[in-house]
């Protein structure tokens, strides 16, 4: 019988190929993440809390934890784009997202430490903090899809599940353990919790850019800004989406009103923690069932517009029991609303300012968000059902806003400026 020849390779005495390097499993790799994009935002979300009783407990004064709370969300957007452009040009990102998370623990810290011997030192401490900040919300993000490009649906699921863990734990941790241990070494703990998570994040794996890649490129600082507007689904849901931002920023001063209005103020708390599940229970559910069929820019707008619905029924709710599962109604149909919103930054930022674009566009969301807790506050003479039509005519608003940037024509210039200089 014939035999097809054999080369020296073919021999028996030839050594086996070595086996391919496995590839980590996607599972392992979001959960990783998803660990320490909790510990993170799960720190950032109490820092606030933390930083009020710490001004309380140490000066007496409201006033000052205020200031520093301000001081803490006003560098979102300011530092976001500053941030973003050094993510998107480093080439060791892992060393990049641990300094950077270390030096926002070691501001915590500090201005724990300061907050009663310099006022000025603490504020500029925490300033130096918030222009860390960009990096905990939308800089982490942006990191999926490398992390997990193959399951980015489900990896954007566990991410907005992240945010609604934080926002649950962080503010109820922080209030917890400054009964027990005090402000400041609560604000401590905190800032140990970051380091907790850049333990996690440096398992992940993220790759070295080799020199001169296009990703590690020198696009100016602020070239996502234009991109906003070039990119029209992108533009549609920052825009959109911000406006909507200002409802939901008012959200804690309308459940303080409620819980006034029901004749207990731990309902503010529970408002807020209910809004909270529903976004969790969400977030949780459209990672194992995320939408497959629409644009997700047009499940942008339409959840806004959806979220309207469940504010402008409050004010004519009888009862706390019918309050509720409204708020809940407002989480659930958060997560759609925020999963879209990132599908659509990933898939219209150009790789050269991928991180800057994830990074404004949380810095704006973040500072949409004060901005309306800062208009609430001023407006609450205008009493709860006025507040609350207020909230549902800003998701309206977001949601017309969004759909008249959609039926606008592309701009003709869509690209990055980094690709109009090549």
């Amino acid at each position: 019988m014939p035999t097809t020849p054999r080369t020296a390779d073919d021999s028996p005495l030839a050594p086996a190929p070595a086996a391919p390097a496995r590839p980590a499993r996607p599972g392992g790799v979001l959960a990783r993440y998803t660990t320490a994009a909790v510990a993170v935002r799960l720190t950032d979300e109490g820092a606030r809390v933390a930083m009020v009783l710490l001004a309380l407990e140490r000066t007496g004064s409201t006033a000052y934890g205020g200031l520093l709370v301000a001081a803490l969300m006003v560098p979102h957007v300011v530092a976001a784009p500053l941030v973003g452009a050094a993510a998107d040009r480093v080439r060791r990102r892992r060393l990049f997202y641990i300094g950077s998370l270390t030096g926002y623990a070691a501001a915590l810290a500090g201005a724990a430490v300061l907050v009663e011997t310099s006022r000025l030192l603490t504020v500029a401490l925490v300033i130096v903090a918030g222009c860390f900040a960009p990096l905990l919300i939308g800089g982490l993000t942006s990191l999926l899809s490398e992390l997990a490009p193959d399951r980015l649906k489900r990896a954007y699921g566990l991410d907005s599940a992240s945010y609604s863990l934080a926002g649950i734990a962080g503010p109820a941790l922080a209030a917890v353990l400054a009964g027990l241990v005090g402000a400041t070494t609560t604000l401590i703990l905190l800032a140990g919790v970051v380091l907790l998570g850049c333990v996690t994040l440096w398992t992940l794996p993220l790759r070295t850019r080799p020199p001169g890649s296009r990703e590690g490129g020198h696009a100016p600082v602020l070239a996502a800004v234009p991109v906003l507007w070039r990119r029209r689904a992108l533009g549609a849901v920052t825009l959109g989406t911000s406006l909507g931002q200002l409802g939901i920023g008012a959200m804690p001063v309308i459940a303080a009103l409620l819980a006034r209005h029901y004749g207990d103020a731990s309902l503010t708390g529970v408002f807020m923690s209910t809004a909270a599940v529903g976004g969790l229970v969400g977030s949780l559910v459209y990672a194992r069932y995320p939408l497959r069929g629409p644009q997700p820019e047009r499940v942008v707008v339409v959840a806004l517009l959806a979220t309207a619905v469940p504010f402008a029924l409050v004010p004519l709710m009888p009862s706390m029991w019918l309050t509720l599962p409204l708020f809940l109604l407002v989480g659930l149909i958060n997560a759609p609303l925020f999963c879209g919103l990132l599908e659509v930054r990933e898939r219209e930022a150009p790789r050269d300012v991928h991180t800057q674009v994830f990074a404004l566009g949380a810095g704006l969301k973040s500072t949409a968000a004060a901005a309306g807790a800062a208009l609430a506050g001023v407006l609450t003479g205008w009493g709860t059902g006025a507040l609350l039509f207020g909230v549902a005519a800003c998701h309206l608003l977001g949601a017309l806003t969004g759909e008249a940037v959609l039926r606008r024509a592309d701009s003709p210039v869509s690209t990055s400026p980094l690709e109009k200089m090549s």
